[in-house]
């Protein structure tokens, strides 16, 4: 199947073809034709499958009649990160080259008034992140009562991220006669709710079994240390072994801490690397992604910020630092590697409490990970998810845990509790008061009034005023005579 039999128009064609692509993946063949009818599309496929252009090519195809105005778009793409807006961004740049389109980029760590400049001129293309997207409409900036399609990309992500109940106030600033396009890689229930909510009798389509792996990304687990220390020795170890064949590598952590961590200890050890997470700006972090794909450093370490849809095509390895808490990340981490039918490799670092984890990721994709080096025991790794069991077990249990012998203690009896707490209240009344009648004494004897309520001390502060006046301090205005 070629382009030319999805209906697209000529000047999309031309770009489709400037732009190296020569056959439509599944996903696009499946959704660009329904998407042109004008049909709700709900698409579930992993990332690299070309879900970007699944929606971008009939958009373009749909935006060649008609023009935006003055603060009312078109069209609006939410993504959940500014890495992902903007590789849509470049997507449209590319593909739309020979249509005349005014795109606007909303993300946070970008000044407002440039944003706003492209919103007056009449976007045709809105892509946002959901807060930055929310805060123009609350300025008064952007209204989205004239929006023709909707496009929800990587739903299952945005609720990972928490955007859920900001997608759901989008949706009812857009007109009910829109056109929705839903893509995520996995369905979990909430995901469920929404695209029964936000979709009209939508064309379902599968690009391949949700959770799936791709066949051309070897998969290994190396057994490491628990200790910190010893877990980053056997990293730079492993790395050192495919020094040959590596050709850059996507290293990923669940905490931002541990990426700065490794960052320092890799360039420490000689290693071209740098860091991606969620606390650095815009700037540093598009200067990071730059230099990682035109080859200035070999290794990018990650949160999961750069999991998803980060447009790299020929990442040779990705190293799993951490073995990822949800089990859908461990798909979309390793599916930065083996894109577009290129081989890849992925390695997990799998501490002896994290087998149970491990398991459940083994589960998810619906087939066992061999082990490189020294595989554990089936006796170690019965013992680490049976410990897991207990420990979850016991985070149920209600009660604090037990005392050790030697800080065991009698308890005391209710009434003696309300008794002991009777005397210091009672202690602390009868001192309040002494300390009270002490400071009120001094002023009683100058006849002061003391600090009342609403004098703010002022008595304290001119007791030597006198009462009335006399021929001595009569001020000279009141000796003047009457006239």
């Amino acid at each position: 199947m070629s382009f030319d039999t999805l209906g697209l128009s000529e000047k999309v064609l031309t770009a489709v073809t400037d732009a190296g692509f020569s056959e439509p993946t599944k996903i696009q063949a499946e959704a660009i034709p329904p998407a042109l009818e004008r049909k709700d599309v709900l698409g579930l496929a992993q990332t690299g499958s070309g879900k970007t252009a699944a929606f971008t090519l009939p958009m373009l195809n749909i935006l060649e009649k008609g023009r935006a105005r003055a603060r009312m778009p078109r069209t609006l793409i939410l993504e959940p990160t500014r890495e992902l807006a903007a590789q849509v961004h470049e997507a449209f740049e590319l593909l739309g080259k020979n249509h005349k389109l005014n795109i606007a980029l909303l993300m946070g760590g970008v000044s407002f008034e440039e944003q706003n400049r492209k919103i007056d001129r009449g976007a045709d293309v809105v892509i946002a992140t959901p807060g930055r997207l929310l805060d123009h409409v609350e300025r008064g900036k952007l209204m989205l009562t004239h929006i023709e399609i909707f496009v929800v990309d990587e739903a299952d992500r945005m609720l990972d991220m928490g955007f859920i109940p900001d997608i759901e106030r989008v949706a009812k600033l857009l007109p009910i006669t829109r056109q929705t396009l839903f893509f995520s890689a996995t369905m979990p229930p909430e995901i469920q709710r929404l695209t029964n909510q936000f979709l009209h009798n939508p064309v379902e389509i599968k690009a391949q079994a949700l959770s799936s792996t791709a066949e051309t990304i070897t998969q290994r687990a190396v057994y490491a240390p628990s200790d910190d220390t010893s877990k980053r020795d056997a990293l730079r170890d492993l790395m050192r072994g495919h020094a040959d064949d590596i050709k850059n590598g996507i290293i990923f952590a669940n905490r931002k801490t541990t990426v700065a961590l490794l960052e320092k200890s890799l360039q420490k050890h000689g290693f071209s690397c740098g860091a991606l997470h969620g606390d650095m700006d815009q700037r540093a972090r598009l200067k990071t992604l730059d230099a990682f794909r035109n080859n200035d450093i070999t290794y990018l370490i990650a949160s999961d910020v750069a999991a998803r849809g980060l447009d790299i095509p020929d990442v040779s390895h990705v190293y799993n630092y951490d073995v990822p808490t949800h089990s859908e990340d461990y798909v979309h981490r390793i599916g930065r590697t083996g894109r577009a039918g290129r081989l890849g490799n992925a390695y997990t670092l799998v501490k002896w409490e994290e087998f149970r984890v491990f398991k459940d990721i083994e589960d998810l994709i619906k087939k066992p990970i061999d082990w490189e080096g020294d595989a554990p025991t089936d006796e170690e790794i019965a013992e680490s998810i049976a410990a897991k069991g207990r420990r979850r077990r016991g985070s149920k249990s209600a009660g604090p845990k037990p005392r050790k012998p030697a800080k065991k203690s009698k308890p005391a009896k209710v009434e003696e509790k309300v008794e002991v707490a009777e005397k210091q209240e009672q202690s602390g009344v009868e001192a309040k008061s002494d300390k009270r009648h002490s400071e009120e004494k001094p002023q009683r004897e100058r006849g002061g009034r003391g600090r009342g309520r609403g004098s703010k001390g002022r008595d304290n502060d001119h007791d030597d005023t006198p009462s009335s006046f006399t021929e001595e301090n009569m001020p000279a205005f009141l000796a003047r005579p009457v006239i």
